[in-house]
């Protein structure tokens, strides 16, 4: 049986395993997913533990995708820009980190919004956090000439946009979140990559007037599936993107390495995601 794992702290909430498996029963694969609680501390002693049984590899979430980059031998080009891996492929010649984050939100938005609509526009992205990297990375994909990324902490925004610079080709243009209601009217699209509005943490208290009903509003934030940033653009008119098809894309290279086959994300695969967060 072919084995891997999801690894964080906390790890319980992680849809992967339910996700996974959804596809290892729809090819007949013998394997599982199994969810990995591991403290910062105990991060580098249970990799070393999984490789010693067999695992495949694992998906790495919050807070490991750090370690997870310095513990990897090899990196692919995604991994190297953002500086984290979510994903840890286990081989004879050690361990590879990948970043599939950025390969999520780009096949979101695409799907939802068609390959070439931001290509030449501004985005605003609120946050600067690890998700923001591999945003950053998936909008520059996209051709997006331009990227406010406004943060609570300018400073974090700045050390964010300093370090990726030379390595994508939009322009990057830090700042506070208090000069979201001067830069609304020129976004072809506001993107959430905080964790606001997910369950116990406070949503953000932002003002979409400014912008343009045009503008769709995508939030990364996949429990709740509407978060009440997207509830707002809803009511406003906006089309919104959830955060699932986000989670669901960047699954798919994982389990492709995992499990040997690339699967497919369909209408049925997101069905069950959302029965599954209505459980919860």
């Amino acid at each position: 049986m072919k084995r891997a794992g999801v690894i964080g702290w906390p790890v319980t909430h992680s849809l992967s395993p339910l996700l996974h498996g959804y596809w290892l029963k729809q090819y007949g694969i013998d394997g599982e997913m199994v969810r990995l609680p591991a403290q910062p501390g105990e991060f580098t002693a249970e990799i070393a533990r999984v490789r010693r049984e067999g695992f495949a590899g694992v998906n790495v979430t919050v807070p490991h995708k750090q370690a997870a980059f310095a513990i990897a031998g090899i990196h692919d080009r995604a991994a190297e820009i953002c500086g984290a891996a979510n994903l840890l492929v286990f081989g004879k010649d050690g361990i590879t980190g990948r970043n599939t984050d950025h390969i999520g939100l780009f096949q979101s938005l695409r799907e939802n919004l068609g390959e070439d609509t931001l290509a030449g526009k501004t985005v605003v992205l609120l946050g600067a956090g690890g998700a923001a990297r591999g945003a950053l990375l998936a909008l520059d994909e996209l051709g997006v000439a331009q990227i406010h990324i406004l943060n609570r902490h300018q400073a974090r925004a700045e050390t964010l946009a300093h370090a990726l610079a030379l390595k994508l080709t939009a322009r990057l243009l830090p700042g506070p979140l208090e000069s979201w209601a001067a830069l609304a009217s020129q976004a072809a699209l506001l993107l959430n990559t905080t964790s606001a509005g997910m369950a116990d943490v406070p949503s953000l208290d932002l003002d979409l007037t400014g912008l343009p009903r045009s503008a769709p509003v995508c939030d990364i934030v996949y429990s709740p599936l509407e978060t009440e940033l997207l509830r707002s653009a809803t009511a406003r008119g906006h089309k919104t993107i959830d955060g699932l098809g986000m989670l669901m894309h960047q699954a798919v290279p994982s389990f492709e390495a995992f499990f040997g086959v690339r699967p497919s994300v369909t209408s049925g695969l997101r069905a069950a995601m959302i029965q599954a967060l209505d459980a919860t």
